[in-house]
């Protein structure tokens, strides 16, 4: 990812927002997915916690 630009764009639906991103990353090489990805997983991965994964959600649902 070398164009570090920041783009702001104003939208009127969360759904609007939504197809925009599948648009962006539609566009996007598969390359530069990855590209994403890893620096999402290294920028989640602290120094002192290599082994640590990402969190984890649970929930707990009561059954009648």
């Amino acid at each position: 990812m070398s164009d570090t630009r920041k783009v702001f764009k104003k939208f009127n639906s969360f759904a609007a927002a939504d197809e925009e991103d599948k648009r962006y990353y539609r566009a996007l090489s598969p390359a530069q997915r990855i590209n994403i990805l890893l620096a999402l997983i290294i920028q989640h991965q602290q120094p002192d916690e290599p082994t640590k994964g990402f969190a984890r959600v649970y929930r707990v649902i009561k059954l009648a």
